[in-house]
């Protein structure tokens, strides 16, 4: 099935289905009880992202690991079965869902320091400096859970998904050529922020809009990662793909703490290791997908362009991120500046770690 064809009633039926599915077994799957534990519990899991794409491989190991392990089954619901990124949340903080995947660019609006990751050349896009800042970071490892904890999230794991590439309806090599266009951004005041630095105009939409405001030049271009411009379709409508090396995507798996507390020492523990299994994988797998995807897109259109910015380019967008990391300070206060200077306290312990 496309998704991006399915009619919004029918993803709000799916949703009310699911809902009315999850509620005859909430008691059961956080039932506290020995018995239960001893005949497993289902627990269900939802994320942003289509069948195969990187946070769908990480909650299929999270899966195996869980059931390969335990009595207990977890239930995976990808993008579309539940609605939008902000669905998926609601429903996790109200304790239908159990464990959530979920982009930074969303939950930003919750966690505004989670904007941090909208800073631009703040990380670095290869994929072995990034895999070592987040196995190591402080700021991800310790700051970060008691920014999620304050709004009812036990945060598990933060991972790269890979370098984050524009798409746009002609080449750009520079902020003047991205004036006048339309930019689709998440719904993170951050991430605007930044194209409006950049020279765009930042245009939040949901991404179920995404596909059918390219294809109808409503907006003129988007970011992702290499996999999901693939797996979404979107170098159909938006062919000219541009590497600014400005970002990594960064996604986030959390649990409901209510959830989360309430289990015995050993789910747990047994949560844990999963989640420990599951990042381990996808910092071995998503090294070279960017490569591997870009190929299948080049192999499937010829209209497919690619730019890559050298260092001079690079540089005129670079020189526009200091307003940004002032925008992140402004909305953030105190804490957000303590993060940032952990984050980059970090990165040069990473790089200084590899050398």
């Amino acid at each position: 099935m496309n998704l991006r064809s399915v009619p919004a009633a029918i993803i709000a039926t799916l949703m009310m289905a699911a809902l009315a599915a999850c509620s005859d077994s909430g008691n059961e799957s956080n039932s506290s009880s020995a018995n239960a534990e001893n005949e497993g519990q289902n627990w269900r899991y939802a994320h942003e992202e289509y069948e195969g794409d990187v946070q769908d491989v990480f909650a299929y190991k999270f899966k195996e690991y869980i059931e390969d392990n335990s009595p207990n089954t977890v239930q995976i619901h990808r993008f579309g079965e539940l609605g939008e990124s902000d669905d998926i949340m609601e429903l996790t903080q109200a304790g239908v869902l159990q464990f959530v995947n979920q982009s930074p660019g969303f939950t930003g609006s919750l966690i505004p320091e989670a904007q941090i990751f909208f800073i631009p050349y703040l990380l670095p896009v290869g994929d072995e400096k990034i895999v070592s800042f987040f196995k190591n970071s402080n700021a991800i490892n310790d700051m970060f859970p008691d920014l999620y904890e304050e709004q009812g999230l036990e945060l598990l794991a933060m991972y790269p998904e890979g370098e984050v590439v524009v798409t746009a309806d002609e080449k750009v090599t520079s902020p003047q050529e991205f004036k006048g266009k339309n930019i689709r951004v998440m719904t993170n005041p951050l991430l605007s922020e930044t194209y409006r630095a950049f020279g765009a105009t930042p245009t939040p939409l949901p991404w179920g809009e995404v596909y059918g405001a390219l294809q109808t030049n409503i907006i003129q271009g988007q970011e992702n990662p290499i996999f999901w411009i693939q797996s979404g379709g979107l170098y159909e409508v938006s062919p000219n793909l541009i590497f600014t090396g400005h970002s990594q995507f960064v996604t986030a798996m959390m649990a409901n703490q209510e959830f989360y507390n309430g289990l015995s020492d050993d789910n747990k523990k047994l949560v844990q290791d999963a989640t420990a299994y599951a990042r381990q994988y996808i910092f071995d797998y998503v090294p070279g997908l960017g490569d591997k995807m870009l190929k299948k897109i080049q192999q499937d259109s010829e209209e497919v362009t690619v730019t890559r910015l050298n260092e001079a380019q690079r540089q005129a967008f670079r020189d526009r991120a200091p307003q940004v990391e002032a925008k992140f300070i402004e909305m953030t206060g105190e804490r957000g500046k303590q993060l940032l200077d952990q984050f980059k306290a970090d990165l040069k312990d990473s790089t200084a770690a590899e050398e």
